[in-house]
């Protein structure tokens, strides 16, 4: 009967010392993370879209002789632009990024005219087509997240390569009822111009490493000018013609590539009891 109770006895003892070793061991608590840190890292873009463009006018020698030259219904066609680029985003709202612009072939339209006496007008109707390299650097402000849309700002500064081909220049006079008129053609030529841009646009992220981009840029994009002149009767020459302070209002639909994947968020360590 003793020994019955002294093995109750040592049982007992043993669950006590088990139960105080326990109480010193850490606790498995469920996993709580904290917020990550704002995000920073590379990424890859393309863009494709379509520029409407104007200018203010046409210099040429006969303009700067007579100030009452009129501007007929100068502008050109819209045209296709593709665009790649790579930029680092700094935080969860600033980033910044490096651009190149292919903007293809826009048609020319319009004319200059010059009335000189009520029997006495000329025109000079110009004809080619206009393309563009367009470099920017580029920075965005971010201005917030609503269902999973970001609205955006942005600004641009950098250098347009803008080249003309194909223009040719139809002059037509009529004095006092006769009608005369001659052709010159220009070879082609482009130019380095500087350009600026402002930007503003939403983007949608679709998964964590792929994002969308809808926007609207104002471009200017500077001048530009042909090569020497041809007439008919093969004289040439150097042009005098200047298309002056280009500008356009593009649309585009982009794609951002996030190239490094956000850090883990760091788990809170397991809470110890005692």
């Amino acid at each position: 009967m003793r020994s019955v109770k002294s093995l109750i006895v040592a049982g007992a003892a043993s669950f006590v010392s088990a139960a105080a070793l326990a109480a010193d061991l850490p606790i498995a608590a469920p996993a709580i993370y904290a917020s990550p840190a704002d995000f920073g890292g590379w990424y890859l873009r393309g863009d494709i879209g379509m520029t409407n463009q104007s200018m203010e006018r046409i210099d040429s020698n006969t303009a700067a002789q007579f100030p009452g030259v009129t501007q007929l219904g100068l502008g050109f066609d819209s045209s296709p632009l593709f665009g790649l680029g790579v930029g680092y985003q700094f935080n969860n709202w600033f980033r910044a990024d490096v651009t190149t612009q292919y903007r293809g072939n826009a048609n020319l339209h319009g004319a200059n005219g010059l009335i000189f006496s009520p029997t006495a007008f000329q025109q000079d109707n110009y004809f080619g087509s206009k393309s563009e390299v367009l470099v920017l650097a580029n920075a965005y402000v971010d201005l917030g997240t609503w269902w999973s849309v970001t609205p955006f700002i942005g600004v641009g500064v950098g250098a347009s390569y803008n080249r003309l081909s194909g223009f040719r220049d139809e002059n037509v006079q009529i004095n006092s009822g006769v009608t005369m008129g001659s052709v010159a053609n220009f070879a082609d030529n482009g130019v380095w111009n500087f350009a600026w841009a402002v930007h503003a646009g939403l983007a949608y992220r679709v998964t964590p490493s792929v994002t969308l981009e809808l926007a609207y840029s104002y471009v200017d994009l500077g001048s530009a000018r042909p090569g020497n002149f041809t007439l008919f009767d093969g004289t040439t020459g150097p042009s005098s013609i200047v298309l002056r302070n280009l500008t356009s209002h593009d649309l585009t639909l982009g794609v951002r590539w996030d190239l490094d994947d956000p850090p883990p968020p760091p788990a809170v360590p397991p809470v110890r009891k005692g």
